[in-house]
């Protein structure tokens, strides 16, 4: 059984946490889920098409899905591809780095994150969310 349908719906989910947390002034715990959400769309995207997703790194689940996307010899649109690359760049800046005390040279991550950077990662999130819909929505579901 395919369950790309679970890791996108818990994407959505994830993406609303991180928009709680922003309200809440928890800038750090909202770019880390932001990432986690983009994480879990991507996912759901290979799942759907039927390639086992492992790992954290955005900017690798990206490359997996353009390597399929060139084998099958779709259209590749470089330039909306390399957008959302800058976009897994800076959610992938977010995996660690606030959750853990000691991933900055000094202080600790609430010190270092503000309203404009989570709001950036949500919508960063919502972007990648939005590209992984429009793709199953066009890819027809693969046996």
């Amino acid at each position: 059984m395919n369950r790309y349908n679970d890791w996108l719906k818990q994407a959505e989910a994830d993406v609303e946490a991180a928009s709680d947390s922003k309200k809440n002034n928890h800038h750090e715990w909202a770019c880390f889920q932001a990432q986690q959400s983009a994480e879990k769309a991507l996912k759901a995207l290979l799942l759907y098409l039927n390639i086992d997703a492992w790992g954290h790194g955005l900017i690798y689940l990206m490359k997996q899905w353009k390597q399929i996307t060139i084998e099958e010899k779709k259209d590749l649109d470089e330039k909306e591809y390399n957008i959302l690359i800058e976009k897994c760049q800076e959610l992938d800046r977010h995996y660690i780095q606030p959750r853990y005390p000691n991933g900055f040279a000094s202080g600790y991550p609430a010190e270092y994150y503000n309203e404009k950077t989570a709001q950036e990662c949500i919508e960063y999130a919502r972007n990648i969310i939005q590209f992984v819909k429009q793709e199953i929505k066009e890819i027809p579901l693969p046996k």
